[in-house]
């Protein structure tokens, strides 16, 4: 037995024992209650998260840089709310151990929280760089919008001082007629001179892009007209000549230029306007401002019957360029810039021959034909028939011939089955 007051002393113990176990319990419930108000305010916040990533994302296409700045600025305070129940947990938990069941599920779901907050961390970042990277192309787009209505401004002034049409002088000039140039058969023998040369000068990328492909010339010539014989094997360049010159005549008697629809009837004033406006212009300035023009269409649909596929997939390696334009693109290429050239000076022709009263009228010659030194004339001189008593027939038309009032400008052909003169 013990004393008595050993007795009175267990007693003691025994109930200071008794009182600990609802406190602790309570403190238990109290912390396991945080820690899901906690895990509450996390998917609370990662929800918010995700609705201001999509929001950023729907920013990017089409590309609003506004919407952009706000969906970043929500992004980044929903960060920083979910680094700061972060922090707020481990400055009240700094050294929290939870064994149960329970708790270790909610350890693990607040560790897939923070994974799941550092991979919307790096995403927010790529889209921040990606962000920098846009406002730096804009910048470097305002500028060259900038440069080029400098340029505008300055060509407006160009086209007032040589009495060219501009938006604001264009109804003046149709009530003051024709200004300073004059509409002559010379004007247009110059334009059709112009012309020539720019089929001329497209051959020879041409050919030499096929000569860099590997491609058999002779071959190609033959396959454009193959009854044709030369007097020499360098002639058979003006086989592509005639098949660049018949593809981008083609039309060429028609108003519209067999771009359609062309339902409005143009004045000859019009079609003269539109010469001198053009002229001195680059095709790929005029495109510039409108890709979809009556021009622009006519650049692309030319381009399309001149250059066949095989042929550009063989120089470039693959149709873009092509898929390109046939998308309504006018790309700043070399060869496509060549071919703007060409384009223009046949388009210039045509607004020019419109231009006079009557109009400019286009005749060609068929392979076979007599020659005539009335209406044609022979791209290459000093060569005679191979028999004496043969008389010299059109191989291949390089240029079509004209028809201005009483007067004839001479087709340009080639002669087949000649000889040159020793």
């Amino acid at each position: 037995m013990l004393p008595t007051g050993s007795r009175e002393t267990q007693n003691r113990e025994n109930n200071n024992q008794k009182v600990h176990p609802q406190p602790m319990e309570e403190s238990m419930n109290q912390n396991q209650e945080a820690v899901e108000a906690l895990i509450s305010k996390i998917f609370t916040n990662i929800s918010s998260l995700k609705s201001a990533y999509i929001q950023l994302q729907a920013a990017h296409t089409p590309y609003d840089p506004d919407k952009i700045q706000a969906a970043d600025k929500l992004v980044i305070s929903e960060l920083k709310n979910l680094s700061e129940l972060k922090h707020s947990h481990r400055e009240n938990n700094p050294k929290s151990t939870l064994a149960s069941p329970q708790d270790s599920r909610l350890v693990a779901e607040i560790q897939e929280q923070q994974n799941l907050l550092k991979t919307y961390e790096v995403m927010v970042k790529k889209f921040q760089s990606q962000l920098q990277t846009k406002d730096s192309e804009i910048l470097q787009l305002q500028q060259q919008i900038e440069e080029s209505n400098q340029k505008r401004v300055k060509l407006e002034k160009k086209l007032k001082l040589r009495g060219l049409p501009t938006k604001e002088s264009e109804e003046l000039q149709a009530d003051n007629g024709f200004l300073n140039t004059e509409l002559t058969p010379d004007l247009f023998s110059s334009a059709l001179e112009a012309a020539s040369k720019a089929i001329h000068d497209f051959s020879k990328p041409l050919i030499n892009m096929m000569k860099a492909a590997g491609w058999d010339l002779d071959a190609a010539a033959s396959s454009i007209e193959p009854t044709v014989v030369y007097a020499k094997r360098a002639h058979k360049k003006y086989a592509f000549e005639s098949h660049i010159c018949q593809r981008m005549f083609s039309g060429f008697q028609e108003e519209s230029f067999s771009i359609k629809p062309e339902n409005i009837t143009v004045s000859k004033e019009s079609f003269f306007h539109q010469f001198l406006a053009l002229r001195t212009m680059d095709p790929l300035d005029i495109l510039s401002q409108n890709p979809d023009s009556v021009f622009g269409k006519f650049c692309r649909s030319k381009y399309l019957v001149v250059v066949h596929p095989k042929m550009e997939a063989s120089f470039i390696g693959n149709l873009d360029q092509r898929n390109y334009v046939i998308g309504g693109g006018h790309p700043r290429t070399p060869f496509y810039q060549a071919f703007l050239k060409l384009a223009k000076s046949i388009w210039l022709l045509h607004r020019l021959a419109y231009s006079f009263d009557p109009k400019v009228k286009v005749f060609q010659v068929k392979r076979g034909s007599e020659f005539s030194e009335v209406y044609m004339e022979s791209v290459v001189k000093d060569v005679v028939p191979v028999e004496s008593d043969q008389k010299p027939k059109v191989g291949l038309m390089i240029m079509p011939g004209f028809c201005i009032g009483g007067s004839i400008i001479q087709c340009r052909v080639y002669l087949s089955g000649m000889k040159c003169i020793e």
